[in-house]
């Protein structure tokens, strides 16, 4: 079958072609919509807040964090974000979801940037408790998405060897709204790190990934072939315990069930690629899962088409001891002038065109 993909709520005029190809098959025209995620690497304005540790991020800090360099990083990301699928759909993307965001004001600055600014994208964001201060959000362009509802999922966790101490992170965050009058779910996520290790610190994210399969079967409780997307830095590997064992994700699409999540970058991982570096080795925490409802070939409605990494040249350090690892804003020698340790991470979800301009609206 011959295809032809369009961008979404682009501006354009569609005709459906009735006329059979050289090979006596009908051509199908279809929308293609990016979504992408995007880790930032410590978005900070330069002011000190008094009630996190953000304090090198300041002109008197460590990090020397000037108005010149917050104002560089603002238009590096906001270049980057621009690009993410613009090969593909000649538009960037209708939902990002981001995290190591310091607050809503940074977020503002982010799309106020002229590569941004007149894609008119809007913000969903709430303060976390993370002692760093950083928070998720997810920014979405208002002629695309219709925003319905959104909430913050507090993730509970205590010290493991002293249960009295809470450790505090990131929210998880859920928004929820139409997109071509379909229901869409999104959960933004980043969970704890590695610090102390991987084995001793991987309990953390296991009770993450809990708390984002209660979140899930809330939805699907009340939406059975609910169709959500769980987006975010989960600080694991998708072969992890956390995902294969406590959220059950699934690596082929063809296997999940309407209830599972497929994990298109799990065969990413095996085939050795990587969104951050570290000791020579890739590894893979930036990820974009689906549910089954959107992997299915019912293209009637949006459908999962495909994943990628975001790995542009530009975003890659050119020499020296990390050659090849994301070009970020801070080494460990200090301010490097680049734009993130950790690449971005998209998919395209695809749509026949519909010979009924009602059909989209209801």
């Amino acid at each position: 079958m011959i295809t032809r993909i369009f961008p979404l709520f682009s501006v354009y005029l569609l005709f459906l072609i009735s006329a059979e190809s050289v090979f006596s098959q009908p051509k199908t025209e279809y929308k293609i919509l990016s979504i992408a995620f995007y880790n930032v690497e410590n978005l900070f304005d330069t002011e000190n807040n008094p009630f996190t540790f953000d304090d090198d991020r300041t002109p008197e800090g460590d990090d020397v964090w000037t108005q010149e360099k917050y104002r560089d990083k603002l238009q590096k990301l906001a270049g980057v974000m621009a690009e993410i699928g613009y090969d593909t759909t000649k538009q960037p993307p209708g939902i990002i979801g981001l995290c190591e965001v310091e607050n809503r004001g940074v977020l503002e600055d982010l799309i106020n940037e002229p590569q941004l600014k007149h894609y008119n994208y809007n913000i969903v964001h709430y303060d976390s408790p993370d002692r760093r201060g950083i928070d998720v959000a997810l920014l979405y362009r208002k002629e695309i998405f219709r925003l319905e509802n959104s909430v913050s999922h507090e993730l509970l966790i205590y010290n493991s060897k002293e249960p009295d101490k809470r450790v505090y992170t990131r929210d998880q965050l859920v928004v929820s709204g139409k997109i071509d009058g379909e229901k869409l779910h999104f959960i933004v996520n980043h969970w704890p790190s590695r610090s102390g290790g991987e084995a001793a610190s991987s309990y953390k994210r296991e009770k993450a990934a809990a708390l984002n399969k209660i979140i899930l079967d809330s939805i699907f409780k009340k939406e059975p072939l609910a169709k959500i997307i769980s987006m975010g830095d989960f600080n694991d590997d998708p072969t992890n315990k956390s995902f294969k064992e406590v959220l059950k994700t699934v690596a082929t699409q063809d296997e999940v069930n309407p209830h599972q999540l497929y994990n298109p970058m799990e065969k990413m991982l095996k085939k050795g690629m990587g969104t951050l570096a570290y000791r020579d080795g890739w590894n893979l925490f930036d990820q974009i899962l689906v549910s089954g409802g959107l992997t299915g070939r019912d293209y009637s409605k949006f459908q999962f088409y495909k994943a990628g990494i975001f790995n542009k040249k530009y975003l890659i350090t050119e020499n020296g001891q990390y050659k090849g690892y994301p070009f970020r804003s801070y080494g460990y020698s200090g301010y490097q002038g680049g734009y993130s340790d950790h690449f971005p991470v998209y998919i395209y979800l695809l749509k026949e065109v519909s010979s009924n301009p009602n059909r989209d609206n209801k």
